[in-house]
């Protein structure tokens, strides 16, 4: 059976029910990126332009038109910046405590769902090996069964079963990979965004208790 000639489902069904598990692992995998990617597209901006907008009301002491930028900025870093300028009046420890505080709760929205993506590309190879090795048993069980009724045992009966068992590591790889590199991808992006924020909260404290 030549596989570039086999349909996907034939391919699929071919690989045996490990395949599902992996099937599974895609449909997540592919789910989670697209909505990480979205949601920073979403919350992306200009953190220098908005930090400066910030800063010049504080200059003039427009504290409530500072917070209407916060508002309409649909950011965690407008967040974060709100809780210091609602603090404006107050010492720096108590500035810096309310912005950590803010942060606790923004980054981890940031963060949701990457565990989950770095799992399913650690687990999906490991799914990959397994499908493998019950393939490679089904395999011996059908040449030991031919042994002791006394049919001939061909090469093609191996290696047919094993064909088919490494399917499900070539299916896991291919869903290990891309996961992987999005993965990696992500934490690089969302790590540029928390040092973004970082940097921002540190200059409107260092503004406010000037």
């Amino acid at each position: 059976m030549d596989l570039y000639k086999m349909g996907l489902w034939q391919i699929f069904i071919a690989g045996g029910p490990v395949m599902w598990p992996i099937l599974l692992c895609s449909i997540f995998a592919l789910a989670i990126a697209l909505e990480k990617f979205w949601h920073l597209h979403q919350i992306r901006i200009d953190t220098q332009e908005f930090l400066n907008k910030i800063l010049e009301k504080m200059k003039h002491h427009q504290v409530k038109e500072a917070l209407e930028i916060c508002d309409t900025t649909k950011s965690p870093i407008s967040n974060i910046l709100k809780a210091g300028i609602l603090k404006y009046d107050r010492p720096r420890p108590q500035i810096k405590e309310a912005i950590e505080d803010a942060s606790l709760s923004e980054i981890p929205k940031i963060e949701k769902n990457l565990t989950a993506l770095a799992t399913i590309a650690h687990v999906s190879p490991l799914l990959g090996l397994l499908g493998t090795v019950t393939g490679m048993v089904r395999a011996f069980q059908t040449i030991q069964a031919k042994a002791t009724s006394f049919h001939p045992v061909s090469p093609g009966d191996l290696a047919g079963g094993i064909w088919e068992a490494l399917l499900t590591t070539v299916a896991g790889l291919i869903v290990a990979i891309p996961a992987f590199v999005a993965y990696n991808y992500l934490v690089s992006r969302i790590n540029y965004f928390i040092l973004e924020m970082e940097k921002a909260a540190t200059e409107l404290v260092n503004f406010l208790t000037e």
